[in-house]
């Protein structure tokens, strides 16, 4: 441990890693923030709580299990000459999964421009949302520390980055939920950036790699543009007042 906290090498994978980490985490909130939305105040803050805390112990739990993760990571199906790994399956089954939830909430949101629901939610609804919060946080998290253990040798450092990161994601997570839920258009936009990650989730489970960062420069400048979109409705209500 001593070796590592005064290696500039180790300082460098921690630092390098929490980043990357910390990006991969942005699909965790963006998804809580969507899928807790519907909920009341209260219960959104719980299931945004117990997301993150599954979110952390999965990718602790991942993490000391090493050699059986290494071994999702081999063919144990074949379709066409294509070898399909554990890993790959479940980014399949999860790419799709987020696919539908995000299309089924995409529909939900159009519709209710017409139909207000006006239903409030049960005890059921929220066990429903932690179910989904679950299967996600579990491709999401097998996703990152698959990514990590290609990225770091050492245990220490991948906990501590993961640690790091997941901190990060809970001092985000209620301003971004917050955000979402004020502004209907950022939440559309949010499901649609859902699509998309599902569907590169499937497609890394098909072995064709969509490099992330464009999908992330996507967001970030459909983001800035949701952003000076806001700011402009708030400056044309503060004109007219």
């Amino acid at each position: 441990m001593i070796e590592l906290l005064t290696s500039p090498e180790a300082w460098a994978a921690l630092l390098t890693l929490t980043a990357l980490e910390i990006v991969l985490g942005i699909d965790n909130v963006i998804f809580l923030s969507v899928i807790v939305s519907r909920l009341p105040e209260l219960q959104a803050k719980r299931a945004r709580q117990i997301g993150l805390a599954l979110a952390l112990v999965f990718r602790i739990l991942l993490l000391s299990v090493l050699v059986w993760l290494i071994g999702l990571t081999q063919p144990v199906l074949t379709v066409r000459d294509i070898g399909f790994s554990w890993r790959d399956i479940i980014l399949i089954g999860g790419g799709l999964f987020l696919i539908a939830k995000a299309t089924h909430e995409i529909h939900g949101e159009v519709e209710a421009r017409d139909h207000e629901d006006g239903g409030t939610p049960t005890a059921s609804a929220f066990f429903w949302v932690i179910v989904q919060i679950i299967i996600i946080d579990l491709v999401f998290s097998l996703d990152s520390i698959i990514t990590a253990i290609g990225m770091a040798q050492d245990l220490e450092i991948m906990i501590a980055a993961v640690i790091i990161a997941v901190i990060i994601m809970y001092v985000s997570a209620n301003p971004v939920a917050r955000f979402v839920a004020e502004h209907p258009t950022t939440k559309m936009l949010a499901l649609a950036f859902l699509v998309l990650i599902g569907v590169a989730l499937v497609a890394d489970g098909f072995q064709f790699h969509i490099p992330r960062g464009y999908i992330y420069f996507a967001m970030l400048f459909s983001a800035a543009v949701e952003a000076f979109n806001v700011l402009a409705k708030r400056n044309r209500k503060k004109a007219v007042k």
